[in-house]
């Protein structure tokens, strides 16, 4: 018999220590200082919000004394590119970011990176291409072999401009080419800004061409050629953490049944889609054909 509540009272402990611990990584009640948060900026940038209120929470976390940016990103969005933008700016008043570039951080990827305090890159990461693209399907002829046809009603004169069904005008085009031309002009202003370069020295090159890393090192658009680890030692040299610092992950949302059938990525396409967060006019390379 008291074997039998020996047995219990045992369990019963482990039991509540697993759910103590557990509660507290949750709550993250065992936090310590000299802390490095990395958040994952992946994929096409059009929903941004998970990762804004991640790099709130760690500018105001006491016990997080820098932060990675880990972009694998072709670009995307330009309003969510600029909101993340604004972000970095906000959090360098407080603490240091920095940018550790992987396979590709180009157009809006980059424009991001630039924000930081110091980009380090491989010298085979795809970069640059510091430019503005907007694309719309003309599925005129298609439309007219199949008997299909639209009916617009419209307010203005501009309101159905890049109507798959018709040719584009030349008014249309223009005014379109009006705002590539504006957003063009804030991505220089912004690169030259975080990097702290001339404005036409960024101009030279912002044509839209991609870049490896070691030749974005030579033009000044990076720090220096390292990997992850490498950004880290950055990160704890910025953040005067003398000690090895702990590296938290910023963990994105739950898995949903959508990830599980579609995978991640492309989930996060198909909820972009339906939410209507993706922008026609973008800083992102073209995706492959």
């Amino acid at each position: 018999m008291r074997l039998r509540k020996v047995i219990i009272w045992t369990f019963l402990a482990f039991m509540g220590l697993s759910f103590f611990l557990w509660f507290a990584s949750k709550m993250d009640l065992l936090a310590g200082p000299n802390r490095i948060a990395v958040i994952r900026i992946r994929g096409a940038i059009d929903n941004v919000e998970e990762i804004l209120k991640a790099m709130r929470e760690y500018r105001e976390d006491d016990n997080v004394q820098a932060i990675i940016l880990r972009i694998e990103s072709p670009g995307g969005g330009i309003g969510a590119s600029q909101e993340l933008y604004l972000e970095v700016k906000r959090t360098l008043a407080v603490k240091p970011v920095v940018a550790s570039l992987g396979g590709i951080a180009a157009s809006g990827g980059y424009y991001i990176a630039s924000a930081t305090d110091h980009i380090v890159a491989n010298p085979g990461t795809i970069t640059g291409s510091i430019g503005v693209v907007i694309s719309f399907p003309n599925l005129r002829e298609l439309f007219d072999r199949l008997g299909y046809q639209t009916i617009i009603i419209k307010s203005g004169e501009f309101k159905d401009t890049g109507n798959p069904g018709r040719e584009m005008t030349d008014e249309e085009r223009d005014l379109l080419e009006d705002a590539i031309q504006q957003a063009h002009q804030q991505f220089i202003r912004h690169v030259a800004l975080g990097r702290d370069m001339p404005e036409s020295d960024v101009m030279e090159i912002a044509d839209g061409r991609i870049l490896l890393g070691e030749k974005a090192l030579e033009l000044g658009l990076i720090d220096e050629l390292g990997n992850f680890h490498d950004a880290v030692a950055v990160a704890a040299r910025l953040g005067e953490i003398e000690v090895k610092p702990k590296i938290i992950f910023f963990e994105k949302r739950k898995w949903s049944l959508l990830d599980f059938l579609l995978g991640t990525n492309m989930s996060e396409k198909v909820v972009e889609a339906l939410d209507g967060s993706h922008s026609f006019i973008r800083y992102q390379l073209p995706a492959p054909s």
